[in-house]
């Protein structure tokens, strides 16, 4: 929850946006300031002050305590200018929130800490568990001193700027090792733990049978993903509350699932009991993985019977792939979360003049993959390798990278190993379209006129469907040098179903400094004039031109009668 606390009616205006913005998320404190702060920080993960900073400090001062359990707070001018991170910007999330209440209210967001402000990761805002010494190797990233990665567990890390040989190291490790001097070790989910349990077990036995398993095995409970167990079992008290202790999920899978599963110690006992041999071994190898701890059984102080099994598998590691639209060219048009998918990918694999667009956007020690042309299956297959070796991946495109661009082929490349997320981006058509008005304001299809991977009968039968369909056509890659009849044999193809005066709208370069437009009509377009950079959308028979504009009506029949208007 986010306490809001105002002392002015300017102050309450901005407060209420806010409030009204974020309802299930936020509580407004009224009454006297200081009593309000002192409740808010009592009672909330993050506070929002709308008041002076020196006045907001003065207020929390004597509420802090603990840099990891204090919450965040944010304060914000009366007159919303500002977003000031003011505590707990790591920990307690005041940075991400500052930014947050920047996009509701158009304030500026403010942070200085030092990470965020050179576009480095804090060490302690990766998601993971850290130890270790976190000021001095974030200090050493900041100087630019050499910091060395050892990756014993590979995991999607967002980029770090690491050398082969340094005084201070990062280590991604589930093992149960001390953090030497000048050292961080984080702490990646990758092990998950399977429990089979009788009915009634303590939640003490199951808890001292994990974490001893865990313990002799030299690896830590901090990178415990999951407990895993028999459908059957899903609501069992003592696998329920041991899993809420360790602030894992309980996952749980069917009988017949785990029946399925190779393990090297099945037993008679579980396939009576609940339908299939083994319980702590298949439900921990669902996911394949590695075995590191075979089944063994909890003992109890008065040598009863153990009422628990558990084992220990190290998972696979699952690299991460960001498919991202970049849009038709202009910084103003590349969507907030494209710009938070390449802060966080450690490796960027693109088109190498798609690359230098953005290439500011990429944070210190990224990896930039880039090639030319014409390379588009082999940027596929690399990008999915990467992520396949476990890193943070991110594959640009131009527009959305799921039309015409790099989605599909990264797709028909990748299987279900490693994690996929795409990121839609504004396209050449619709850029297009914004320029040319509202073209696209009723039922239309997008063709490309290339004929390098399609070929050119495919591509005349769909321009033929389009025509007698009557849609309104956007023509993607319309004219190059070595391609110069298709334009004027689809634009052919169309004048067959269309008038002569149908608009047709020439957009080249849309949304960057060069662009420029024109409205012309199906008889009159020259088709000399378009090239690849350029997209040309072509009317159907309800288009018109009406101001210099190119409208399609969304076919209401209001529209009808007010054409026949006199």
């Amino acid at each position: 929850m986010i306490g809001l606390i105002s002392a002015t009616a300017a102050g309450a205006a901005a407060r209420d946006r806010l409030a009204a913005a974020w309802p299930d998320r936020t509580r407004v404190y009224d009454g006297p300031v200081g009593d309000a702060v002192r409740a808010a920080f009592a009672e909330c993960e993050q506070v929002v002050c709308f008041l002076a900073t020196g006045a907001v400090v003065r207020l929390i001062a004597p509420l802090l305590g603990e840099k990891a359990s204090d919450p965040g707070v944010v304060c914000v001018d009366e007159a919303g200018r500002f977003a000031v991170s003011l505590v707990g910007g790591h920990g307690g999330g005041a940075n991400e929130l500052a930014v947050a209440v920047g996009e509701v209210l158009g304030a500026e967001p403010v942070v200085t800490t030092a990470t965020d402000a050179v576009g480095l990761p804090g060490l302690d805002t990766l998601g993971l568990p850290v130890e270790g010494d976190v000021a001095a190797v974030s200090r050493a990233l900041l100087d630019g001193e050499p910091v060395v990665l050892e990756a014993e567990v590979p995991w999607p890390l967002p980029p770090l700027p690491v050398a082969a040989q340094g005084a201070h190291t990062v280590r991604v490790t589930d093992r149960a090792v001390e953090p030497g001097g000048r050292e961080v070790v984080l702490r990646p989910p990758s092990l998950v733990v399977g429990v089979g349990a009788s009915r009634g077990v303590p939640v003490e036995e199951v808890l001292e049978l994990v974490e001893g398993a865990l313990r002799e095995a030299g690896l830590s409970v901090r990178s415990v993903s999951c407990l895993t167990t028999v459908d059957a079992k899903a609501g069992e008290p003592g696998l329920v509350a041991a899993a809420e202790r360790l602030g894992v999920p309980l996952v749980t899978y069917p009988a017949e699932e785990l029946a399925a599963v190779e393990v090297p110690n099945p037993s008679a006992a579980p396939l009576a009991a609940v339908g299939t041999p083994s319980v702590a071994e298949a439900s921990a190898l669902v996911g394949g993985g590695e075995l590191l701890v075979p089944k063994r059984k909890s003992t109890r102080a008065d040598g009863g019977p153990a009422r628990a099994t558990c084992a220990v598998v190290r998972r696979p590691v699952r690299g991460r792939l960001a498919i991202v639209g970049i849009g038709p060219g202009a910084r103003d048009l590349l969507t907030p979360r494209a710009k938070a998918e390449l802060r966080r990918a450690s490796v960027l694999v693109g088109l190498d003049q798609y690359v230098d667009q953005i290439r500011d956007l990429l944070r210190p020690g990224t990896r930039i993959l880039a090639s030319g042309l014409g390379a588009e299956e082999e940027r596929a297959r690399t990008a999915v390798a990467e992520a396949r070796r476990g890193h943070a991946v991110a594959l640009i495109g131009s527009g959305d990278a799921g039309v015409y661009a790099m989605a599909s082929p990264a797709l028909a490349e990748a299987s279900d190993d490693i994690d996929v997320v795409g990121v839609p981006g504004v396209t050449a058509a619709l850029a297009a379209g914004a320029v040319l008005g509202a073209p696209l304001g009723h039922d239309h299809v997008s063709i490309s006129l290339s004929d390098l991977h399609t070929p050119w009968e495919v591509i005349e039968r769909r321009v033929r469907a389009a025509a007698e369909a009557d849609l309104v056509v956007t023509f993607y890659n319309p004219r190059s040098r070595n391609r110069d009849w298709q334009l004027p044999r689809a634009l052919e193809i169309l004048a067959g179903h269309r008038k002569p005066t149908t608009p047709v709208g020439v957009v080249r370069n849309a949304s960057r400094p060069d662009e420029s437009s024109l409205l012309t009509t199906l008889a009159e377009l020259d088709p000399t004039t378009v090239d690849m950079m350029t997209v040309v959308t072509v009317g159907n028979t309800a288009t018109r031109a009406i101001a210099g504009r190119m409208v399609t009506p969304r076919g209401y029949r209001w529209q009808e009668t007010r054409e026949e208007q006199p």
